[in-house]
């Protein structure tokens, strides 16, 4: 309930900074423009249309599946960047892939940056800004790279020169962005450090990255630790042959079964349609995590 409250107060305070904007002068305006550029707001969803102008208009729909079948489950980390055009009306400015995998999740409102029409420039100056405070998080600091990137139209090279960092800190920080939304939430939170998301983004298979993060948050490993551990799940085992490819059929259902427990699920189909699904676990509380997906 008190978390309905904060959300229902947090989007008075921001609407009657928007109601206010026409009436107060330019000096005010700036401030109201800072002033949003790190203020987060809930929107529904049915009050933003999407940028008729976005350039990308392909997106592979298993992906999106896996990223709502997450934001289920921890919520929209990175929030979504909107123009405004009027009272409850929104234009979406950067986070098309979001606000499509926010829909299939079922979510009714995402939280969102709000900009306001010809702002470019305060935007711009109000990020830089806040990227020079100490207290930001890994997470944070990607996200107000990103909104720079996307925002303001900058290159790797030129907000690396607006922020005075090298271009592959910058890179570094952006990469972070493409972790799964709990890892981001855990490295957020402190759970986990940015040399273990450095070393996480290593592992390209979603189901082996989730059992590896499992196993660092649930025994304490260091980031060496963690990156030894990465190495033994990428060298294969000599004496074992390689597992016969599977179909397409067969290979959406291991995927699917992978994505939903969080595991290395293998499925062995012989030709005569028989088979196993092998599931392994870490420990007890793990196997006891499975248990709890599989019946339900």
């Amino acid at each position: 309930m008190a978390k309905q409250v904060q959300k229902k107060q947090l989007g008075l305070g921001v609407r009657a900074l928007l109601n206010n904007i026409e009436t107060q002068t330019q000096e005010k305006q700036a401030e109201v423009v800072r002033e949003l550029t790190h203020t987060v707001a809930v929107i529904p969803l049915e009050e933003i249309e999407v940028n008729p102008f976005q350039p990308r208009v392909e997106f592979d729909a298993e992906a999106l599946e896996e990223l709502a079948l997450s934001l289920k489950t921890h919520g929209l980390i990175q929030p979504l960047t909107v123009r405004r055009l009027a009272d409850k009306q929104y234009q979406l400015i950067s986070g098309e892939r979001r606000l499509r995998a926010s829909k299939i999740a079922g979510l009714t409102e995402v939280p969102a940056y709000i900009r306001l029409a010809n702002d470019q420039e305060m935007i711009e100056m109000a990020l830089v800004e806040n990227i020079q405070r100490e207290d930001l998080n890994a997470i944070e600091v990607a996200i107000t790279y990103q909104r720079l990137i996307d925002e303001c139209s900058l290159t790797h090279e030129n907000l690396s020169g607006r922020v005075g960092k090298k271009r592959s800190t910058v890179t570094n920080f952006l990469r972070l962005l493409k972790l799964p939304p709990d890892i981001q939430k855990s490295l957020k939170e402190g759970g986990i450090s940015m040399g273990h998301a450095r070393a996480l983004l290593g592992v390209e298979d979603l189901a082996t990255q989730g059992l590896i993060f499992k196993d660092v948050l649930a025994k304490d490993l260091s980031v060496r630790a963690t990156e030894d551990l990465i190495r033994n799940y990428s060298q294969p085992a000599a004496h074992k042959p390689a597992p016969a490819k599977l179909s397409g059929d067969y290979a959406a259902v291991e995927g699917n079964l992978k994505n939903y427990l969080g595991a290395r699920v293998q499925l062995k189909v012989k030709p005569n349609g028989s088979g196993q699904i092998s599931i392994p676990f870490t420990s007890t509380e793990d196997l006891n995590r499975l248990l709890d997906l599989i019946e339900k």
